[in-house]
């Protein structure tokens, strides 16, 4: 009980002045709640005496109860606004408490003697019943500060014991007569309300123990997340200066600048300058990761022209296609402009990504659809394919971080898993949604929705942001 009266929750909870803090901060806010709910009991409890007993009483009792209502309500303001090094202040707050505790719970034991006194027979039963409406209220609602508990339950249980050991004591009745056995029944009463108080006690210095030790866990986890950041930060970049002369050398062999490459050497050449591009879009990726954890990654928003954008990713990734064996075409539908605003190059970074998936998971020879549309008020840009498509209950796989589908160790096709998460965070971060429809042995169509901007003039053709082709059309038109 010792603890309880202390507010400990543990050795790891923190300091005792975030501890009295924090119960005071409860305190107050069940003040708050219960301010109308108090006042209405009092209410009642004053008209039914000033009813039945001594209207000036009630009043008397009411006043009182009000004015230290306004003060608790008062105080939890103040409360409010305490921080944690205003040690002194919170240990007024505490002080102020207790002593308006004081006068309440004497106040409702003063009227509940009074009445059983006074007036006896039926007041006596309306006595103990507002002792224990008040005393249960009390072990209900005041376990924040249990300085606050002890002394309410401390001035009820004495009302009791006062009202019906006085009888006792005047008459000295049989143990058999109902004096005794209202007695009794008191005792029973007040263990009843001693031990609800006990376990509202408890239970809240639990869940204040679990919460401190969920903002610990916390603390620590937001710690090693800023340490992973660094981490993967520095070692991208790391990586990024020695792959990109790898690279380059690999390039200069390639194209023949250094002299000609023998026949049995050029399969290894191939083999490392793949592998360097997969590597360099592996840091790429881990890099935009990065940026997008730590709210780094901006973005320069501007008014895209959709159908532009579809056009040049059509061009630009032909050589992918046709490093897959399939054919991409474009399909731009209505002859509305199709503007939407965006950062065109993280826009075509999306676009790029579901080009890739669509050509990697398409059968040879099959066909590849990019394109844009009206739909309702959004611009749709799509990549559809006619590939063995996506099961269903797989969307948390598709644009989860570092998920493939196919994860065995002998899937067809490479990458990191971070291509369609990176994605939808860009898209989400336009105002967008980025989704996909999807039948099995029939293919997938991934799209991307963009608040469309009505009205607006097509943006100039910019060969630097776009590049200014013609799109292949799809062979159904």
């Amino acid at each position: 009980m010792t603890d309880l009266l202390a507010g400990d929750v543990g050795p790891k909870a923190g300091n005792g002045t975030d501890r009295l803090l924090q119960n005071l901060r409860d305190y107050a806010e069940a003040v708050f709640a219960l301010t109308w709910q108090r006042q209405g009991t009092f209410l009642s409890m004053a008209l039914l005496t000033a009813t039945f007993f001594d209207p000036w009483f009630a009043a008397l009792f009411f006043a009182i109860n009000m004015v230290c209502e306004i003060v608790d309500l008062l105080i939890a303001r103040r409360v409010r606004r305490l921080h944690r090094q205003q040690k002194a202040k919170i240990k007024n707050a505490l002080t102020a408490f207790v002593v308006n505790t004081l006068v309440s719970a004497s106040t409702i034991s003063l009227f509940a003697i009074w009445l059983a006194v006074e007036h006896g027979g039926a007041a006596v039963f309306t006595a103990l019943f507002s002792l224990f409406a008040a005393a249960l209220f009390a072990a209900m609602n005041n376990h924040q500060i249990a300085w606050n508990l002890v002394i309410r339950l401390s001035f009820y249980s004495g009302a009791f014991f006062f009202i019906t050991v006085k009888d006792l004591w005047l008459y000295r009745p049989p143990l058999a007569s109902d004096m005794w056995l209202q007695f009794f029944t008191v005792v029973v009463v007040v263990y009843f309300l001693i031990d609800c108080s006990l376990t509202f006690l408890r239970l809240y210095r639990k869940n204040l123990e679990h919460i401190e030790k969920l903002k610990v866990e916390h603390e620590r986890t937001k710690a090693a997340l800023v340490v992973k950041s660094q981490f993967v930060s520095v070692v991208s970049h790391e990586l990024r200066t020695p792959l990109t002369s790898i690279k380059g050398s690999l390039d200069l062999i390639n194209s023949g600048q250094v002299g000609p490459v023998h026949p049995q050497v050029r399969p290894l050449v191939d083999m490392a300058s793949k592998n360097s591009r997969r590597l360099a879009h592996l840091i790429d990726d881990l890099l935009d990761l990065q940026k997008i954890e730590s709210g780094e990654m901006s973005f320069k928003l501007d008014f895209v022209d959709a159908s532009a954008l579809v056009a040049e990713a059509v061009a630009t990734h032909q050589g992918l296609a046709e490093k897959f064996k399939v054919s991409l075409c474009g399909e731009v539908k209505g002859d509305r402009s199709l503007v939407v605003k965006a950062d065109a190059s993280r826009l075509m970074q999306v676009l790029a990504n579901m080009i890739s998936n669509a050509a990697k998971f398409s059968p040879e020879g099959g066909e590849v659809i990019v394109g844009a549309t009206i739909s309702d008020d959004s611009v749709r840009i799509f990549v559809r394919d006619h590939g063995a498509g996506i099961p269903p209950g797989a969307k948390e796989k598709v644009f989860g971080r570092f998920a493939q589908l196919d994860s065995s160790d002998q899937r067809r096709t490479g990458g990191t898993g971070l291509g369609m998460n990176i994605s939808r965070e860009i898209v989400e971060a336009f105002g967008g949604v980025i989704d996909y429809d999807s039948k099995l042995g029939k293919g997938t169509t991934f799209f991307v929705d963009l608040p469309w901007v009505k009205d607006h003039p097509m943006p100039e053709p910019a060969p630097a942001r776009y590049g200014v082709v013609e799109l292949p059309k799809a062979a159904n038109g």
